[in-house]
């Protein structure tokens, strides 16, 4: 079912927030927090601060991940009374790795627009400075926790022909390159902390490189990690491999790039042999 954003039926709109630098915030998120008539927020206190900052006086409601499932009647009665209602996270584009998706899944089953405001979100800034290649990525937030959980994360993705990138938390971070490096070999990666603020910080380099680097890092931390570049054998010619996926129901161009993803090669190459060049 289609819809239309911009249709005046009442609105919730995620709003993408600074991750550091208060300058990093868009006029639009500014407009809108003004507009709304109540902000959902992962931490009140955090998002006071950022109110205060901008001279923005408004109703909050705290939505932490335990709070989520709770805060959907609050929602419900605010947009069924026709208001305009903001979701924001501490720090930067709400949902991810960041509480909010229940309240966005019921807003749109109601049928009520849900409607995004971009800005700052630290994965990008990471990826576009890591000096990795970033097409394609993938992205996963954080790892669990727990070692044993982690290293059988780690395992499942250690051929992905994607670059990857995660977040980790600073008392972890030592013990998630370790894993890496076990796991998934010594890659080039990016470490970066801090990213807009005034501490920020890249480390570049093999993980051995790195993980000699690191003493007592604080701050928050995206990992970048290059993409598994070890060859792949298959026992099917690329024409075979690319018939495959048609057969699935791909078109010949989305066929031709997943190969090329599969088998880490340029898409140029498949293209080709696929079409004879």
């Amino acid at each position: 079912m289609s819809q239309k954003s911009y249709n005046g039926t009442p609105t919730l709109y995620l709003i993408a927030t600074p991750i550091g630098n208060m300058k990093d915030i868009t006029f639009r998120a500014i407009e809108t927090l003004k507009e709304v008539e109540v902000i959902f927020s992962e931490d009140t206190r955090v998002t006071g601060q950022l109110l205060k900052h901008f001279d923005i006086k408004k109703s909050l409601i705290s939505n932490d991940h335990h709070k989520e499932k709770k805060n959907i009647l609050k929602l419900e009665e605010y947009l069924k009374n026709g208001y305009n209602v903001g979701l924001v996270t501490d720090r930067g584009t709400p949902i991810v790795s960041d509480p909010g998706y229940e309240l966005v899944k019921y807003a749109i089953e109601q049928e009520y627009n849900v409607v995004a405001i971009p800005g700052a979100t630290a994965l990008i800034p990471a990826l576009i400075t890591s000096g990795i290649t970033t097409e394609p990525f993938t992205f996963f937030g954080f790892l669990n926790s727990k070692e044993t959980k982690r290293k059988k994360e780690l395992e499942k993705i250690k051929k992905m022909k994607t670059t990857l990138i995660f977040y980790e938390a600073p008392h972890r971070i030592l013990d998630t390159l370790n894993n890496i490096l076990e796991i998934l070999g010594n890659r080039n990666i990016a470490v970066c902390r801090e990213i807009t603020k005034k501490y920020e910080e890249i480390y570049r380099g093999k993980v051995t490189d790195v993980i000699k680097e690191i003493i007592d890092i604080k701050g928050e931390i995206v990992i970048v990690v290059e993409k598994d570049n070890t060859p792949v054998s298959y026992d099917i010619s690329i024409i075979e491999h690319i018939n495959l996926y048609i057969k699935e129901g791909m078109n010949s161009k989305e066929a031709i790039k997943q190969v090329a993803i599969d088998r880490g090669i340029p898409k140029s190459i498949v293209y080709n042999e696929y079409h004879g060049g």
